[in-house]
């Protein structure tokens, strides 16, 4: 990914100065500058007036949720694309003090190999879905109920990806959509994972091809960058230092009340020899094109279920509303070939019996912790969509300083995961 501009973001040369020129004393030590550090930081500041040293090992603030606009005038995303949607009320009207948003329903397609050609269908599979791979002519919610009862396995308790994936779709299905994606994403075949990984993703008897269906669903006007700028910018209560590695300068930070570490629980406690968690992160390979009309695909983000390529999708964030004015009207644009793999940042917990057991080990050792807060999807060890991580980090910030015995936090569920 070309990184050589960066525009639309603010910068400042006292994020880069280190440990330099810090008072000795703060409330809060925060670990991490994505959603769940800035949650804790704004909260703190605005609701209890606390000073909060907030700290990253990248170069800018935002997390993996960080955007720009690009030396071809595109907004896009460093991390891979975003998504935000929310049943959750509380987040979306947090959420809507830091940014204007647009209204985006986002569609995902498949381009599948039937014979020597593809066909784009809609996913989750639905209706269209089964007529353009299988001839299957359905036209109601009925037929397409009866033609999935036709061909699934019935197994009444899934225990591993496979079966969640065959008693609910079929082998037709099966193979066509999940089977090879699947290993693609995590290299792992679906029968080694989890029943719930390939629950994720519905099989719908109906029309709707959205990919969420929840009732808000937007992007931010002026992307996500800038949520967290407006945030925590300015607020003379949050002190940002960025490329400080916590591990590197622990020992020399400032003294405080609390640490709220959001990276990796394991990475916490890894000088302890502890084995490490199973994660999964991305590798892009971005491509200039000036193709005629100029896009490169027909939507946003269109999959690649199949194993005659080793990407799992392309991405063309020209396609997104929120770009900059007149970008879509350029002949130019850049697409985004995403590969899953083992090393790099880590995004997706692999989810099965030896990483939840060992996980729990870390949760117990976390839980004695003193005057230490873990937060966020790599402290837990599961996987959020981005409102789950803002509700999770608001939640958790309650619980800590709440002064009701009775607070309970929202269960949140699993996040969508990979798309």
């Amino acid at each position: 990914m070309d990184l050589s501009v960066q525009l639309g973001n603010q910068r400042y040369q006292e994020w880069y100065l280190g440990l330099n020129n810090l008072p000795g004393n703060f409330d809060l030590i925060i670990v991490g500058a994505g959603i769940s550090g800035c949650v804790f930081a704004e909260q703190a500041s605005k609701r209890l007036n606390l000073k909060s040293l907030l700290i990253d090992k990248r170069e800018h603030i935002g997390g993996n949720c960080y955007d720009f606009i690009n030396k071809h005038g595109i907004r896009i995303s460093q991390y891979g694309v975003h998504l935000f949607h929310t049943k959750f009320t509380r987040v979306w009207k947090y959420i809507n003090n830091f940014s204007e948003w647009i209204p985006y329903e986002h569609r995902v397609k498949g381009n599948i190999l039937v014979g020597q050609s593809y066909r784009i269908v809609p996913i989750p599979p639905s209706q269209k879905t089964i007529n353009i791979l299988f001839g299957a002519n359905v036209s109601d919610e009925k037929e397409m109920e009866q033609w999935l009862c036709s061909r699934r396995v019935p197994i009444e308790n899934p225990r591993n990806g496979e079966e969640s994936a065959l008693a609910r779709s079929g082998e037709e299905l099966y193979d066509a959509v999940f089977k090879h994606y699947t290993k693609k994403q995590w290299d792992k075949w679906p029968k080694e994972l989890d029943a719930s990984v390939l629950a994720r993703i519905p099989v719908r008897t109906n029309t709707d091809d959205r990919y969420f269906t929840d009732p808000f669903q937007a992007l931010p006007k002026h992307g996500y960058t800038k949520i967290f700028e407006n945030m925590i910018l300015n607020d003379p209560n949050i002190t940002i230092r960025l490329c400080a590695d916590f591990f590197r300068i622990r020992d020399e930070l400032p003294n405080s009340k609390l640490l709220v570490f959001t990276g990796p629980i394991d990475s916490y406690y890894s000088s302890l020899g502890l084995p490490k968690l199973e994660y999964r992160s991305l590798k892009f390979e971005e491509e200039y094109h000036e193709p005629e009309g100029g896009f490169y695909q027909s939507c946003l983000q269109l999959n690649y279920p199949g194993k005659e390529v080793d990407f799992t999708r392309i991405v063309e964030y020209k396609h997104k509303p929120n770009q900059p004015k007149d970008s879509k009207l350029q002949k130019s644009t850049v697409i985004f070939k995403e590969y899953s793999c083992d090393e790099g940042e880590p995004y997706y917990p692999v989810p099965n019996p030896k990483n939840r057991e060992l996980y729990e080990k870390y949760k117990e050792m976390a839980a004695r912790e003193d005057r230490v807060c873990f937060v966020g999807r790599l402290a837990s060890y599961k996987y959020f969509n981005m409102d789950q991580a803002f509700l999770n980090a608001l939640e958790i910030f309650d619980e800590y300083f709440s002064d009701s015995s009775s607070f309970r936090t929202t269960l949140i569920g699993e996040g969508d995961g990979p798309k």
